[in-house]
């Protein structure tokens, strides 16, 4: 028997989570996760400035004798490009590095370009092998769970600690922030940062071998975790997008795309079509909670915006076309992929599952509680 239908009475989120919580008022988890990371990880005002400040003193240290002090990943989308004006406006030294897995929008190239050129910002691109990737992001779908961008991911962590390791750059500045991308349930994309998990899809959906698709195995990921530091820069500003963007526009010539990750023709279609017609997940319900929350929407205007496509019909049917074509299957082969029995990552081998197994749960917990004082030191500027 089916659940009961249930909403947050705070965002958006409801049970198309299937790990959703309500409290007694109806506030899902998520929210109350929020509340919490924005005590943990966010400082505004004052506060933040003069933390920000020390932190971009530490970086410039740390640069000293090299060409760069710190790298930034960019995609074309509001958040990294923020970034990047942000960086060259406290005076850092980035490279930015951006991988190409094929499925780049012109408009989000031409952001690149532009806004790199006028930050006067050095760029360094990673084209992955279109006929591998193709290879792993088919196997992926044909693995039936919500994953599929797990993939792309992946391997633009693995560029940026690869390049960070060869060049000897200890700060990775990124765009993540708690106020924007703080509603994410764990049921609608998982593994990340999980290369036994991605090789298990593609041994078992794929076909040849994975020779030089960027990635990253778990000591490689927790020697990097010691090693490198990420930087979420935005969780110490008072960052609000709908400004961030009119600056962009203004004072750099960046165009917005129509939603957010739809920098990528794939992510678009992914999340706009495919994610909601197969697992009756519309991340927009996500994105749009987190501004809720924030403030910078009413739940309300919310509510109108998801009544509305995730986007243009048309283009759905176009990009649908383009994408079945460019990933070189038939349409009887993606309606079959659009029909097969749902999945989850548990469902496939994963270092997640190893993880949380008794016999290594204690050790990862104590890993995972270190490296968390280690930031909590950092983040109090100890």
């Amino acid at each position: 028997m089916a659940s009961e239908y249930k909403i947050c009475t705070r965002c958006l989120m409801d049970t198309s989570d299937p790990e959703i919580v309500f409290d007694g008022d109806g506030i899902c988890n998520h929210c109350h996760d929020y509340d919490r990371m924005m005590t943990q990880k966010v400082i505004g005002g004052s506060a933040g400035e003069a933390y920000l400040q020390r932190l971009v003193e530490e970086i410039k240290f740390s640069g000293r004798g090299k060409p760069y002090d710190c790298m930034i990943g960019v995609s074309g989308g509001v958040d990294s490009t923020y970034v990047a004006y942000l960086v060259k406006k406290m005076g850092l030294r980035p490279l930015a590095v951006h991988m190409d897995n094929g499925w780049d929008s012109e408009m989000a190239v031409k952001n690149i370009e532009d806004t790199l050129k006028k930050l006067n910002i050095d760029l360094y691109t990673e084209v992955l092998d279109w006929e591998e990737f193709k290879e792993l992001q088919i196997a992926f779908l044909k693995a039936s769970t919500p994953d599929s961008e797990i993939p792309s991911d992946h391997a633009i962590w693995a560029v940026l600690g690869k390049m960070a390791d060869s060049l000897k750059i200890k700060y990775i500045i990124s765009g993540f922030n708690v106020r924007t991308e703080s509603h994410l349930p764990r049921a609608w994309s998982n593994g990340h940062f999980d290369w036994k998990y991605i090789r298990s899809v593609y041994s078992r959906f794929g076909r040849g071998s994975l020779k030089t698709f960027p990635h990253f195995g778990f000591f490689t990921y927790y020697r990097r975790l010691l090693t490198q530091r990420r930087v979420d820069i935005l969780n110490y500003i008072d960052y609000n997008k709908m400004e961030a963007m009119k600056i962009l526009e203004t004072e750099l010539g960046w165009r917005y795309y129509g939603g957010k990750h739809y920098e990528s023709i794939y992510t678009r279609f992914y999340q706009g079509y495919i994610l909601p017609l197969k697992f009756g997940y519309d991340k927009r319900r996500s994105h749009l909670s987190s501004l809720i929350c924030s403030g910078e929407l009413s739940r309300q205007t919310a509510l109108l915006e998801l009544e509305k496509p995730s986007y243009s019909p048309a283009m759905q049917e176009d990009d649908r076309e383009y994408v079945v074509k460019k990933l070189g299957l038939t349409n009887a082969e993606f309606e079959q992929i659009l029909q097969a029995p749902k999945k989850s990552f548990y469902d496939y081998p994963s270092y997640g599952r190893v993880l949380e197994g008794p016999l290594l749960k204690g050790v990862f917990t104590l890993l995972r509680d270190i490296y968390r004082r280690r930031q909590k030191r950092q983040h109090q500027g100890g």
